[in-house]
């Protein structure tokens, strides 16, 4: 155990390395004050972190984003509690069958969701909707808040269900005032999974956002592939900054280990 002690320490710090150091980099980038992309060395700037905010469609773009992703979230916790509840608790003809499903979503790539999802907006005449696109990212990040809200379950001890309904309370006080407790880290931990994904989603967003539901990664992309300038850089670390101060802010207020574990 001693000697494989340092071996793992710095195994596991050749990849904390790995993992960070592209984050490190574009948040050095973004700090440049040329038009380039390079690391500054003699001097820092905040030129690029001004012109985001001077740029419009980011800003725009950045609060469909937030927008999209806690309707999406949201409507994916609604619909993944009782899911769980239904495949964790009850044994019955096509349960398997429902659960592959649910998480079907998983399997199929985002590039062929998008395409498939386009062409059916575009026979039911619904391109362009908002509403539409918060549906599509339902469909991608509803298995997220299954799979947590099911880890929740199981272990469940339902004696205090019934020691809950032996002393009156009907279904729905049950479950809001003994399970929905008990499974909320699941169900925080799922939705802040679904949030972030929902957030970062690109390949499937860009066949199904129209110019006035531009997400931030999609704005990005179609930045990008125009522009070579520190810009995106800016934004990046932006975007970093906010989500470190966020999981901090979890952290202090419920603790990321409960809602990432899902107990």
């Amino acid at each position: 155990m001693l000697k494989n002690g340092p071996i793992a320490l710095c195994f596991n710090l050749l990849v904390i390395t790995f993992v960070m150091a592209p984050l490190v980099i574009v948040c050095l980038v973004a700090f440049t004050p040329e038009a380039t992309l390079s690391v500054p060395t003699t001097s820092w700037s905040l030129r690029w972190f001004h012109a985001v905010f001077e740029h419009g469609d980011f800003i725009q773009s950045f609060k469909n984003s937030v927008w999209l992703a806690t309707y999406a979230a949201s409507l994916a916790a609604v619909l993944a509690i009782p899911a769980a509840l239904v495949i964790t608790r009850h044994t019955f003809r096509g349960r398997d069958a429902l659960h592959a499903l649910f998480l079907s979503p998983l399997m199929i790539p985002n590039l062929v969701l998008g395409v498939a999802l386009l062409r059916f907006f575009a026979l039911m005449g619904y391109t362009g909707s908002f509403a539409w696109l918060v549906l599509s990212h339902v469909v991608v990040v509803t298995p997220y808040v299954i799979r947590l809200v099911m880890g929740s379950l199981i272990g469940f001890d339902r004696s205090l269900e019934h020691a809950a309904l032996s002393l009156g309370a009907n279904r729905a006080t049950v479950f809001l005032r003994v399970n929905l407790p008990l499974i909320l880290p699941g169900v925080a931990g799922g939705w802040l999974l679904a949030f972030i994904n929902s957030f970062d989603e690109t390949t499937m967003s860009v066949f199904i956002t129209s110019p006035s539901t531009v997400t931030l990664p999609v704005r990005m992309y179609m930045y990008a592939s125009e522009s070579i300038d520190p810009l995106m850089a800016a934004v990046s670390a932006l975007v970093i900054a906010l989500t470190a101060a966020a999981m901090y802010v979890l952290d202090k207020i419920y603790g990321l280990d409960r809602i990432l574990v899902g107990r």
